[in-house]
């Protein structure tokens, strides 16, 4: 059993209670297990995940959270066509045009512990600004997608695009909108979202 699945499996959660925030801003990192690590920053940013053992799993998560939205009747938007074909069973419709939704459905490269952010590229975004997508992000995404830093991600994504490294490469680390977002300089460029990660372990 992976430590996901010990955390969020049975709603029998335990982490350290030594966090981030207790320790201060300036203190080192938690000497904690990347996927640890990983909730503990991604909750920090406002982000909200479901853990899913299988694909069924999946599938009702993403009902749900259609459901917790009333999003039943809008259209995704999603610009990976594999990511269609995998869904395609499922009782949504997708649009190709972004002003067509209020929802960006979506993979991503990798899950990066060191901050809780979510690592893409122009595999999931093309040439689109964050600021140019819909505000509703719902992120598919696999255990075996985290790494320690972004350093390691951008490792990863050169080794696997030896032809050629994807441009428009970025990381969305803010999901929700925050008076101490505002002035941070490395949200320059970027923007808010709600977002969802249904996360389903392969490992």
């Amino acid at each position: 059993m992976g430590l996901f699945e010990k955390l969020f499996r049975g709603g029998k959660k335990k982490v350290s209670t030594e966090t981030d925030d207790t320790r201060g801003v300036h203190m080192p990192d938690l000497d904690i297990p990347a996927d640890e690590k990983f909730t503990i920053y991604f909750k920090k940013n406002g982000g909200k995940f479901i853990y899913c053992v299988d694909f069924q799993d999946v599938r009702q998560a993403l009902s749900d959270i259609i459901e917790e939205n009333n999003w039943k009747e809008m259209a995704f938007f999603a610009m990976d066509e594999r990511l269609q074909a995998k869904f395609s069973k499922e009782a949504i419709s997708f649009t190709d045009k972004n002003t067509e939704s209020g929802i960006f459905f979506t993979t991503c490269e990798h899950l990066v512990a060191q901050n809780g952010s979510i690592l893409i590229c122009s595999n999931q975004l093309r040439e689109k600004k964050l600021d140019e997508l819909p505000d509703n992000f719902i992120v598919f995404a696999t255990t075996s997608q985290l790494v320690s830093s972004i350093g390691e991600g951008l490792k990863k994504i050169k080794k696997k695009h030896q032809n050629g490294i994807p441009s428009n490469i970025t990381t969305i680390k803010h999901f929700q909108n925050a008076k101490e977002n505002k002035n941070d300089f490395l949200t320059y460029g970027s923007s808010s979202k709600n977002l969802y990660l249904i996360l389903l372990e392969d490992l």
